[in-house]
């Protein structure tokens, strides 16, 4: 098994580390993961053989709006797209 991946994440198997006691979440792409965990800026996805890890420059559980601009930039021009339309909806209310 090679012990990093295509996008960077650190692999650990499950035989050096069979129970991850960290803080369980629901942020960030499942990417087929079966359980998610977050411990201070680190994001550990959990597989049914493996752990994947990689390190966020920004936590999302403290600065969300942050974390979109650094670590998940995808979002953003989709994040842009919500906040004009909602803008458009509460002006024509008006």
């Amino acid at each position: 098994m090679c012990f990093v991946d295509n996008e960077g994440n650190i692999l650990v198997p499950k035989a050096v580390r069979p129970v991850m006691d960290y803080e369980p979440t629901t942020l960030g792409e499942k990417k087929g993961s079966k359980k998610q965990y977050r411990h201070g800026n680190l994001h550990i996805r959990e597989y049914d053989s493996h752990y994947s890890i990689h390190y966020d420059k920004i936590d999302p559980r403290k600065d969300p709006f942050g974390h979109i601009l650094v670590d998940a930039t995808k979002y953003f021009p989709g994040i842009m797209i919500l906040s004009a339309f909602s803008d458009y909806l509460i002006s024509r209310e008006k």
